[in-house]
């Protein structure tokens, strides 16, 4: 329960650091913040929210790393599919109950407060920070790839490569990748209920796309070709299994939109189970389509692509531009909804003083504007001109670890406040939640070495900015004590 300790009047002696860095928000005051007027505002809906889950989440994996996994495991990468996704399942369910009973646009950030404390709280937020902002650059600079393949199967010519990298990759400035950045910033800009409108009509232009795959391509699907179904064994599953994981990743983008959803508690785990369930549909349909329709043995080197099979398929090569423009859609989808969630992360962590209050000030659209155009500048910027390298393979880390600390908060609370109402129960509780911080637990020690090392310095940058900058300047700093017993 949650005691009160109230100090003397006229006492003014500082917290010791041991109670700085174990304070936690209570549930109830979370809960407040979201219902008060806090200039965000409430315009979404469960197919709204649907849009941004399913937005973030159906990406690059569908067309870019299936043709790598088709190798590892055979025609049993549809199996290595639903293992991903019964993986990225449990954090899921834990998003959900957390979602539905604290509707805040921390998300995780904001669950980690009110469980573990303001330090726990700062490194999940911090963790969101890489894991959205360079994921959103990584993006963009994918995104300047296929509109490099798109110009050249439409009119033969090519961007020149200076314009393709930075300067430390024997470029000047990554063009493409800084101005979808620039131009989902743009669409943020311009309200939330504009730029969810515009994030709907992508979402449903590439699964349609995608459906249209599956059509053309299960004409061609020949038994013969699901034989040896797992020639490599359970290993090969396994294997390829970690590597379709990330491309889950992206549903918890719809609870970074709590404070401007209509029903929060009702609507915000039913849209991250319906995007979780389609996204899942979706990569097994179309895992089905390819391996049925082409050898596993022809997947050689992860080349073959979507696009690829269909040429195969129809003996014509205009699939390959409708595919390149799916991809540009898809991706550009991606970016918005990442950049989005981004702004949310530290519109929260803003609001509790952890960073400059500037990026929690909200103009009379409702859009924190001067957070969006610093994030997205900073972010087009790292596109255009910094190779990414092993921090971009670091955010799958941060991305891990915010999931384990959303699976730790449901257990902490079932515990402690067993009380509050959920609009959302996480089945199978604790064992769920304990696989799923497992189930992190494993793919992030199953990272090398240098991937560790990349994250190790983000985290240590991240503490110095804690210790010197946030700790002091927290919300809670001037509040009276709050303990919060198990």
């Amino acid at each position: 329960m949650v005691d009160q300790k109230t100090p003397a009047k006229g006492d003014t002696v500082a917290p010791t650091l041991g109670r700085r860095l174990s304070r936690r928000k209570p549930v109830e005051k979370l809960v407040a913040e979201t219902e008060s007027d806090s200039g965000l505002r409430r315009t979404m809906g469960f197919w709204q929210l649907s849009m941004i889950g399913i937005g973030a989440t159906l990406g690059t994996g569908v067309f870019v790393v299936l043709g790598e996994a088709v190798p590892i495991a055979g025609p049993a990468v549809i199996v290595a599919f639903v293992l991903a996704g019964i993986t990225a399942l449990f954090s899921a369910l834990a998003y959900a109950e957390m979602a539905g009973m604290i509707p805040a646009s921390g998300s995780a950030y904001s669950y980690s407060y009110a469980t573990m404390g303001e330090f726990m709280a700062w490194v999940c937020g911090w963790c969101l920070m890489l894991t959205y902002g360079v994921s959103i650059a990584a993006v963009g600079v994918g995104w300047g790839q296929y509109i490099n393949e798109l110009l050249h199967l439409t009119t033969g010519l090519v961007l020149p490569p200076a314009l393709l990298a930075g300067p430390l990759e024997g470029g000047v400035v990554n063009v493409p990748a800084a101005v979808v950045i620039l131009l989902s910033m743009f669409a943020l800009l311009a309200g939330v209920r504009e730029s969810t409108r515009v994030n709907a009509v992508m979402v449903a232009i590439k699964v349609l796309i995608l459906v249209m795959f599956v059509a053309i391509a299960i004409t061609a699907v020949q038994r013969g070709n699901f034989a040896p179904f797992m020639p490599m064994g359970m290993a090969g599953v396994s294997a390829a299994g970690a590597t379709l994981f990330f491309s889950y990743i992206g549903f918890d983008s719809a609870s970074t939109a709590s404070e401007e959803a209509k029903n929060p508690q009702r609507d915000l785990p039913r849209a991250i189970m319906f995007s979780m369930i389609l996204v899942t549909a979706i990569y097994c349909l179309v895992a089905f389509s390819a391996v049925g329709a082409l050898n596993w043995n022809d997947f050689a080197d992860g080349e073959t692509t979507l696009a690829g099979i269909l040429t195969m398929v129809t003996g014509t090569p205009i699939w390959a531009v409708v595919f390149a423009a799916g991809a540009v859609l898809a991706l550009a989808s991606v970016v918005l909804v990442v950049l989005y969630s981004q702004t949310r992360i530290l519109y929260a962590m803003s609001r509790d003083g952890l960073i400059p209050k500037a990026f929690s000030k909200v103009d009379a659209k409702g859009t924190p504007r001067a957070n969006t155009v610093i994030t997205s500048v900073f972010i087009a910027a790292l596109a255009a001109f910094i190779p990414l390298g092993p921090l971009a393979d670091a955010t799958a880390i941060g991305t891990l670890f915010a999931f384990a600390l959303v699976n730790v908060a449901v257990l902490v609370l079932r515990r402690t406040r067993s009380d509050l109402e959920r609009s959302f129960r996480m089945p199978g509780a604790p064992v769920t939640p304990v696989l799923g911080v497992l189930s992190c637990a494993y793919l992030m020690f199953s990272m090398s070495l240098s991937v560790w090392i990349a994250f190790g310095a983000w985290l240590v940058v991240g503490l110095i900015i804690y210790f010197g900058y946030s700790m002091r300047r927290s919300a809670l700093e001037d509040e009276p004590e709050v303990d919060v017993r198990v």
